[in-house]
Parts: C-alpha cells; sequence; structure tokens
C-alpha cells in the first residue's frame, strides 16, 4: 500500500520542522508532503529542510484549498490513501501505525482521530462546539461521526475520487464529511491523545462559525 501524509501549513515556521522529522521517523519511506499556504515566515524552507516535499501557494487561500491541492497531488501520485495533519503539533504523529493498521484492515474510507475529551485541557467550549458540530455532520450526511473538527484523518483514494467539496476554509472539512456520507463512503475513526497546551487557534470563531451556520442551511433540508 502506498500512502502520502499532506499537511496545509500556515505560518508554521516555530512547528513544521519537528513534525516532518517525526513524520519521517515514524513512516520511513512515506513521503511527506506540506501544502505552504502563502506563509510569511520561511515555513516552505524549513519543511523542506526537515526532509518534506513542498508545495507553495504563493498567496494564502484557506486550508480547504490547501486540502484540494494536497488531494489532487495524491491523486496524480496514484496513492492508496492520504493522511492528512495540522501543522502545529497538537496531532501527534505517533498515531500514524494506527490510521494504517486500521484502513489495511478493513479499507474505510474515511478514518478520523477521534480525541478523548475527558482526558487533557482542552476547554470547555471547543468541546461544546465539537459535539454540536458532530451532531449536525452525522445528521447532514447520514454516518456517524463523533469528532468532526478533528483534522487528523486518513482519506482512500476511493474518497478522492469520490467526493469534491467546494468550501475553500475550515468549514472544507465538514462539508467534505457530509459529502462522503452522502456518497456511500465508510467513515470510521482511531482513538488519539488529545493534544491541547493553550495554544491559539486558528480557527476565527465568529467568521468560521458563520460558514459552518452557512453549510447548515445547505445540507440540513436534504439530509438522509
Amino acid at each position: 500500500m502506498r500512502y502520502l501524509v499532506v499537511t496545509p501549513a500556515f505560518n508554521a515556521a516555530g512547528t513544521i520542522a519537528e513534525l516532518v522529522r517525526r513524520i519521517r521517523a515514524i513512516l520511513p519511506g512515506t513521503p511527506a508532503l506540506v501544502i505552504d499556504d502563502g506563509s510569511t515566515d520561511g515555513t516552505a524552507d524549513l519543511a523542506r529542510a526537515a526532509g518534506a516535499e513542498v508545495i507553495v501557494h504563493p498567496a494564502n487561500r484557506g486550508k480547504g484549498e490547501a486540502l484540494k491541492t494536497a488531494f489532487a497531488e495524491a491523486l496524480r501520485r496514484g496513492v492508496d490513501a492520504v493522511i492528512q495533519l495540522d501543522a502545529d503539533l497538537q496531532h501527534d504523529p505517533a498515531f500514524l501505525p494506527d490510521f494504517v493498521a486500521r484502513f489495511e484492515q478493513d479499507r474505510t474510507d474515511i478514518i478520523i482521530g477521534t480525541r478523548d475529551f475527558n482526558v487533557g485541557g482542552m476547554p470547555w467550549d471547543r468541546h461544546l462546539t465539537n459535539w454540536l458540530t458532530s451532531y449536525a455532520i452525522t445528521k447532514m450526511g447520514g454516518v456517524p461521526v463523533r469528532d468532526s473538527q478533528s483534522g487528523y484523518r486518513l482519506i482512500s483514494r476511493r474518497a478522492l475520487q469520490t467526493v469534491t467539496a467546494p468550501s475553500s476554509n475550515y468549514d472544507y472539512e465538514s462539508e467534505y464529511l457530509i459529502l462522503a456520507g452522502r456518497a456511500g463512503m465508510t467513515i470510521g475513526e482511531v482513538p488519539i491523545t488529545t493534544i491541547y497546551a493553550g495554544q491559539k487557534s486558528s480557527i476565527r470563531k465568529w467568521t468560521d462559525t458563520k460558514r459552518f451556520l452557512r453549510l447548515v442551511r445547505k445540507y440540513w433540508r436534504s439530509r438522509p
């Protein structure tokens, strides 16, 4: 089986090199691809120096657009699946083999790294937001999802070929799950550690909440 580990990154100079080094140590021989989404802090150079392949967006286009670039590259390479994780080290690369093992066991189309919200220091408002969005996405997609806000995911080639989500920002990941469920993709999970050390979220609370509410208006009435 061939895999590609992909990371969308925007101004991640403080963490990207360590992340890439850990990915390469844990899955040796598997390419690490960083999509530098218009960074101005040297993220791309640091990623390359650590051993990643890098595609650069000249200007910031949003996380969804960075993932679209990564997924298109994965299809071009003909890999069996991509594993995406964020650049801020809140996703521990130590769990990468768990995604691989689950996929090779049953070929689940999308595998989400599901956090244990009873452990760690995640603020209650993030926990509540994740519960509400996961409930809504489950209803709109027709497939159970417990941690819709986790950006730690494996996505099979079949899903990459089938699912096209138009959103461009953080709402892209939510819309992708809705459309994947409606397209008959199987969605599973692997448990991952909750890592939260008070880092400032890249999500813009009000802007991205409005985007999610637009998704609800778009898909709720036609839910399965």
